[in-house]
């Protein structure tokens, strides 16, 4: 796991995940992410997929102005959020409520990256993480 933080975009797949979504035009990434978790159920959640949700989570986020951590990490796809923004483009209400659904889907078994955290001695600063994500969404 190339993961140096716990926030949205601290992971290798969470970063190239938002350089995608920055090199597009429209929300058609964020609603196929959204779709493919939700589609599981309560099957396995691989950690991939997970990151690259939490990250589209926190990317519907930044596109309602609110915003989490600005870094070097989060420059490209919040360039793209501004733009997004000025463009008066913005989600549509079910991409919205999507979001949070998705997120409080990944810290519930059966989950890898709930068990990777698990595995850490950060696992309830992860949980402080999602919580803050989700409370972003509302």
């Amino acid at each position: 796991m190339g993961t140096w933080g716990v926030d949205s975009l601290e992971n290798d797949g969470a970063c190239d995940y938002a350089s995608e979504v920055a090199s597009s035009t429209d929300f058609v990434r964020l609603l196929a992410t959204f779709d493919r978790l939700l589609k599981q159920g309560t099957d396995y959640v691989q950690a991939a997929d997970a990151e690259e949700a939490i990250a589209a989570a926190d990317i519907i986020a930044r596109l309602r102005g609110r915003f989490g951590k600005r870094d070097a990490y989060t420059e490209s796809i919040d360039k793209w959020v501004e733009q997004m923004q000025r463009r008066k483009h913005s989600p549509s209400e079910a991409l919205v409520d999507q979001a949070p659904r998705t997120v409080a889907r990944i810290p519930s078994e059966p989950s890898e990256l709930l068990e990777l955290w698990t595995d850490s001695e950060e696992l309830p600063v992860w949980k402080e993480a999602v919580e803050a994500l989700l409370k972003r969404l509302q």
